[in-house]
């Protein structure tokens, strides 16, 4: 089959090669699927090989067709058009046919192509978990939620473009950030309900805005720049949700303590990395997110797309996420 393997950190010409490798079997609760588009995220780039290390196959988002299931399989059939995140330990999606647990699979929307839906599952995956499991917000009961606001830093991205859907699916008031007007005007699309730029005074923005504090934050871009800031803006017993890493040292007193606020970490990968009981949460959740998407009321993110899949368009993708100015999704679909 052909694949595209990493073999040094870089997104210059030559970091990655296309290869012939052998298709895998399946064994287990894996299904082999046949990758019909993947979309490119930033992990993508931060796992790259370093000097010394073996070639990688990466990429994870992914959209195809499932070929066969191992013995312990259940939820799927040959033939069944499937989408996922992939699991951050293992082979990834840039080839032709990828190993991927079911438990962490979803049945992907009948109303998108291959490369639409290639760009959901990660950014909606971790949007879900950030709100629904690591917040607490009942996303079932938006009336209960009626009057509360979720700040959320870096909107434009792939996870901050359907965490502001599914926020107001919950009922919630929404402040997003962004810093240009192509992606203040993205954000207003999906439905945010003010905006202000993170790269500015972000507490007297939300003051001019009359809101004051925030009940929640969702902090999908640089912490440490705006940790203080959230300090400030967070409503006590508030609740704050992190996804990127810090460079300095957070200190968890001042505010945050006297505020008694709840500050947790989302991973999208916990679950498959650790193998975790709940491991099946990620296939209910993302046939949820194809229900949504199917009715209507969730709009896929993808932004900007290239063809084939095949390591020179595989760095050309890596080297836009590099330049951090992405609105949306970015995909890469079909073979030569």
């Amino acid at each position: 089959m052909k694949a595209i393997q990493f073999i040094r950190n870089s997104s210059a010409a030559g970091s990655a090669i296309d290869v012939e490798i052998e298709t895998p079997t399946p064994t287990g609760h894996d299904l082999l699927v046949q990758v019909e588009a993947v979309g490119l995220n930033p992990v993508d780039y931060k796992v790259r090989p370093a000097e010394g290390d073996d070639p990688k196959i990466l990429g994870f988002d992914a959209a195809g067709v499932v070929v066969s299931g191992g013995e312990d399989t259940s939820l799927f059939q040959p033939g069944d058009r499937v989408y996922y995140a992939g699991d951050v330990t293992r082979p990834g999606s840039n080839a032709e046919y990828q190993l991927v647990d079911e438990r962490i699979v979803g049945k992907r929307p009948t109303s998108l192509d291959a490369a639409t839906s290639a760009a959901l599952p990660l950014t909606a995956l971790t949007a879900w978990e950030s709100l629904f499991h690591r917040l607490g917000i009942d996303v079932d009961t938006p009336e209960k939620n009626a009057g509360q606001t979720l700040l959320i830093i870096g909107g434009a991205g792939g996870v901050g473009s359907i965490t502001i859907q599914l926020a107001k699916l919950a009922g919630l008031t929404v402040v997003a950030t962004a810093s240009r007007e192509e992606s203040a005007s993205w954000c207003r699309k999906l439905g945010a309900d003010h905006i202000i730029n993170h790269h500015e005074d972000m507490p007297a923005q939300l003051k001019e805005l009359g809101l004051g504090m925030v009940n929640y934050i969702a902090n999908y871009n640089d912490i440490d720049a705006v940790w203080d800031a959230m300090g400030e803006m967070i409503a006590p017993q508030g609740g704050i949700v992190l996804i990127t890493g810090n460079e300095q040292a957070l200190d968890l007193t001042g505010p945050f303590k006297v505020k008694s606020v709840s500050i947790c970490w989302e991973f999208m990968f916990t679950r498959s990395m650790f193998s975790t009981p709940d491991m099946i949460e990620q296939h209910h959740i993302l046939n949820r997110v194809t229900e949504l998407v199917d009715a209507g009321q969730l709009i896929a993110t993808a932004n900007d797309q290239l063809s084939p899949i095949q390591a020179e368009n595989i760095l050309e993708g890596h080297r836009r996420m590099e330049a951090k100015s992405a609105i949306g999704k970015l995909t890469v679909s079909g073979w030569d």
